[in-house]
């Protein structure tokens, strides 16, 4: 019930990233079962899927859908949305197995990302997952700030990512994925 309420919410509030997070749960879990990974492990995947935004809830709506490029300030306030998720969804036991999703979807391989600035394995496992999800289906999605990037281009900026933005494991588990056809069933959705 509060995980539906909360994917609600979060696609209420940007309507332009209505079916983001279930298709970043979709990628995230075919880029993990080409990796090998099983049940368990996938709920947790799907769960911090759902609610990898749910700190957005607390962004101010001419920030978040501001059709230009943000301001330093605004920035700032962007970079706090996995802080504020963390927060919003720690009471809730059942939510908990997502809280490295939400807090470290934005950490980077190469450490500059944030909020901590995390690197390598420092990053958990799934996060990494998710960070290719995330970012793909954020690239090939129209934004208020940018149209989708063809999926060649997609492609090809993910694969120039591995080893600085994403863990190269992953990277070359999505591609395998992609090349295998695994994808054509959340792309058709």
């Amino acid at each position: 019930m509060v995980l539906t309420a909360l994917s609600q919410a979060i696609e209420a509030r940007d309507p332009y990233t209505q079916g983001h997070s279930a298709r970043v749960s979709m990628i995230s879990e075919v880029i993990a079962r080409r990796l090998g990974w099983r049940s368990s492990r996938l709920a947790a995947l799907r769960l911090g899927g759902q609610l990898h935004d749910v700190g957005k809830l607390n962004l101010d709506g001419a920030v978040l859908h501001k059709p230009g490029p943000l301001d330093e300030r605004e920035q700032i306030e962007v970079r706090r949305h996995p802080l504020a998720g963390a927060r919003l969804i720690r009471p809730f036991a059942a939510l908990r197995p997502a809280l490295p999703y939400v807090l470290f979807h934005h950490e980077r391989w190469d450490g500059e990302g944030y909020p901590s600035g995390r690197s390598r394995e420092q990053i958990p496992p799934g996060v990494r997952v998710l960070a290719v999800a995330d970012a793909f289906d954020a690239m090939t999605s129209k934004r208020p700030y940018r149209g989708a990037l063809p999926l060649d281009q997609a492609l090809a900026e993910v694969r120039a990512c591995a080893g600085s933005q994403f863990d190269p494991v992953v990277v070359r588990a999505f591609l395998a994925a992609w090349a295998a056809g695994d994808f054509a069933q959340i792309r058709a959705a």
